[in-house]
């Protein structure tokens, strides 16, 4: 079948992004260990997301030559695809029910350790009403603009699916800057007891992917403006849209549960 073009499958060439990336994920993970116990954002930490990005970019180089350039994405490779999508987006929200799971057994079930009371004795919550509200408002916003630009876009109106698309990324952005700020003003630290070590690693796995959709967006509007996209042929595009409401969804239940339930 390899030798055989005439059939609508995808047969890959060798590729070297998939050994390389997940050397940059295990190196990215190392540093995200070690910086616990120092900085977050030191020189090693920058380099492992620098390194892993610019993969990620090379990578999705080679797969926009296949589709666009080779036209080797039939429709049973973007079905394919999209099924492909549907079950990582699926993984990610095992993923994520992890960390809720963890957080409620804590929260239902608080140990002699920490004063039999949750939020933990002497560990002071964030505001809801506050920033957390603030950044509810801007993705539930984000998840609107999104929406907006998706259907511009399949009615072939290309100007406003790419001003609607910019306004989600700059909501992205946004919000990005926002969860920095509100880190450093953060009175808990990571290793103040279970509750900073599951609201950082909560809220700071949302925010890496809050990162990862701006780039699938951000990335997409560049496509867009370069006509690789159509009415009717814009994969890329909605599977960015997938994984913003699944980033989306996410966060309402975080807020919902860590910053509200557990103030």
């Amino acid at each position: 079948m390899k030798f055989n073009h005439f059939h609508d499958c995808h047969m890959v060439t060798q590729s070297p992004w998939p050994f390389f990336l997940s050397v940059a994920i295990t190196n990215l993970i190392l540093n995200l260990f070690m910086s616990m116990h120092t900085n977050f954002l030191n020189i090693k930490m920058l380099f492992a997301l620098i390194n892993f990005f610019f993969i990620i970019f090379l990578w999705s180089r080679d797969i926009v030559r296949e589709s666009t350039g080779q036209g080797c994405h039939t429709l049973k490779v973007q079905k394919l695809i999209k099924f492909g999508m549907a079950l990582f987006i699926l993984s990610e929200v095992m993923f994520f029910f992890s960390f809720f799971w963890a957080f409620f057994d804590y929260a239902l079930n608080p140990s002699l350790e920490i004063g039999c009371m949750w939020p933990p004795k002497g560990v002071v919550p964030l505001n809801p009403m506050h920033v957390p509200l603030l950044n509810s408002l801007i993705l539930v916003s984000s998840g609107l603009t999104i929406t907006s630009a998706h259907m511009f876009l399949m009615n072939s109106n290309k100007s406003k699916a790419m001003m609607w698309t910019s306004l989600t990324v700059i909501l992205g952005i946004y919000f990005t800057i926002l969860q920095i700020l509100e880190y450093k003003t953060t009175p808990f630290s990571f290793t103040d007891s279970a509750y900073g070590s599951i609201f950082f690693l909560t809220t700071g796995f949302h925010g890496f992917h809050v990162i990862i959709g701006t780039i699938l967006i951000l990335v997409s509007l560049v496509r867009m403006y370069m006509n690789h996209f159509s009415s009717k042929r814009h994969l890329n595009f909605e599977m960015a849209c997938w994984y913003w409401h699944f980033v989306d969804f996410v966060w309402l239940f975080l807020y919902i549960s860590i910053y509200w339930w557990g103030y």
